[in-house]
């Protein structure tokens, strides 16, 4: 899929009721505004689009994989993508001025004159969503064969150095621990 045809829904035709669509997106999906944080993205997302006379609620089911700097040893690791979202798109007069008014992320207006409903955006976000904020390796893991041992090595010590200094500021608080 590269075109914005492939990321447009003509709800117009679609019978009210729930409709499927599957959606397999890579790293070219993320090439133009590709944050450096992962690489080698194959996310799955399963949109579930019910609609309505005068709103529609979609679903996207976000699965698959991609791979992640591990933030503790600097290693790639490989995360799971897993999550699920919902939006309420809701047809209105004045779409503009109801979406500047909005403070519900999860409601979207569109024109009643609207035809097709452009969900690439909507896409980009909630696999990015679904991706771990913090990715590192499981306490499990950690050390193991994928781990980079000498930032870990670097880590103990530097935690070690931390332990034993002092700082001045609260020398003079040790006084009051026994009272």
């Amino acid at each position: 899929m590269s075109g914005r045809r492939d990321y447009e829904i003509a709800f117009v035709g679609l019978k009210p009721g729930i409709t499927e669509f599957d959606y397999e997106l890579g790293d070219e999906f993320f090439e133009a505004e590709k944050p450096a944080d992962f690489q080698n993205c194959h996310a799955n997302v399963k949109l579930l689009l019910d609609k309505h006379a005068g709103f529609m609620q979609l679903k996207f089911e976000v699965g698959g994989s991609t791979e992640m700097q591990c933030n503790r040893c600097g290693n790639p690791l490989n995360t799971t993508l897993f999550d699920d979202f919902e939006i309420v798109v809701k047809m209105v007069d004045n779409p503009e001025e109801m979406n500047e008014q909005n403070d519900d992320p999860d409601v979207f207006f569109i024109s009643r004159t609207e035809s097709h409903l452009y969900i690439k955006d909507w896409l980009k976000e909630f696999v990015i969503l679904s991706m771990p904020t913090y990715p590192a390796c499981d306490e499990k893991d950690m050390g193991g064969p994928q781990c980079n041992k000498e930032v870990l090595e670097m880590l103990q010590k530097l935690k070690a150095n931390e332990d034993k200094q002092e700082n001045p500021i609260w020398k003079g608080l040790d006084k009051f621990k026994d009272n």
